[in-house]
């Protein structure tokens, strides 16, 4: 029999990912399984279990694809003024945030509280490293900004990564428990980008 070339088995795995991702987002992580998918991709056990070691090994892999979306949008650009990207990369979380049932939210929520992730954390390493990445992600544009003298930025870098992430996070779970109409994510958001203006000061042009 001819061997699976390497390319085949990578686009079996994206669709497998992508077959996870909506279980996940359908069911949360409690309430999936490994049928769930195999299921839902229409795979067998045996050619399932060829990729993925067990239902966490499936769910850091959802993640990690899911977490590229936000890693390539913050990959600095030549070409382009940073802060209207910025700024479009906030208009892309309302629209996450008010749709955030057809989010993975509840699963990651799920896993994070645990007793599997809680009591071996440790075993997890992508979850501190996607949190990380992020941050350095968001922190490398804005000292992209400072340099090429787009923005003047009036607290560390570094640091005002960490406050995005944290709002976001923190609007996300609000909104998955209250609602967002409760949450009013526009206006919560509208409040963010104003306290991003005034801590990294954009130059008048690329607010034009």
């Amino acid at each position: 029999m001819p061997k699976v070339s390497e390319v085949y088995k990578e686009e079996k795995k994206k669709e497998l990912i992508q077959a996870a991702k909506k279980v996940f987002i359908r069911n949360g992580y409690v309430q999936t399984s490994m049928q769930d998918i195999m299921n839902e991709a229409g795979i067998s056990r045996g050619a399932m279990y060829s990729y993925f070691d067990n239902l966490d090994h499936v769910f850091m892999e959802v993640l990690k694809e899911d977490d590229q979306r936000d890693m390539q949008f913050f990959k600095a650009s030549d070409h382009e003024l940073l802060w209207p990207q910025l700024k479009h990369w906030l208009g892309m979380q309302q629209e996450i945030i008010e749709n955030i049932h057809a989010s993975l939210l509840q699963a990651k929520a799920e896993f994070f509280l645990s007793s599997r992730y809680a009591k071996h954390a440790e075993d997890f390493p992508y979850l501190s490293q996607r949190y990380n990445e992020m941050a350095k992600s968001i922190e490398a544009v804005l000292n992209q900004g400072e340099y090429d003298k787009e923005f003047q930025l009036q607290q560390p870098a570094g640091s005002i990564a960490k406050y995005i992430i944290s709002f976001i996070n923190g609007l996300m779970l609000d909104t998955f428990q209250l609602g967002h109409e409760q949450t009013k994510v526009k206006e919560q958001l509208a409040i963010l980008l104003f306290s991003l203006e005034n801590i990294i000061c954009p130059h008048p042009a690329a607010k034009e």
